[in-house]
């Protein structure tokens, strides 16, 4: 289970379910240091995407509006 993981603008408990059986599966046959490595580097796209949902929030765009 890899690639981009789309979590919804309202952020549910639903996305947080999401995130974790997602971290679960990435990183259920790692090694300590390789999770250490994974929860320690930082991700661009994760950060990508929470400023992307920053600026629809910013421009009034609610969650069922696509631009």
């Amino acid at each position: 289970m890899t690639g981009t993981l789309e979590i919804s603008p309202d952020f549910t408990i639903e996305d947080i379910h999401k995130i974790r059986e997602h971290n679960y599966e990435v990183t259920k046959h790692m090694t300590v240091e390789e999770k250490l490595h994974y929860y320690n580097t930082p991700r661009t796209d994760a950060e990508k995407q929470i400023e992307r949902l920053r600026v629809r929030h910013c421009n009034g765009q609610h969650a069922w509006e696509q631009r």
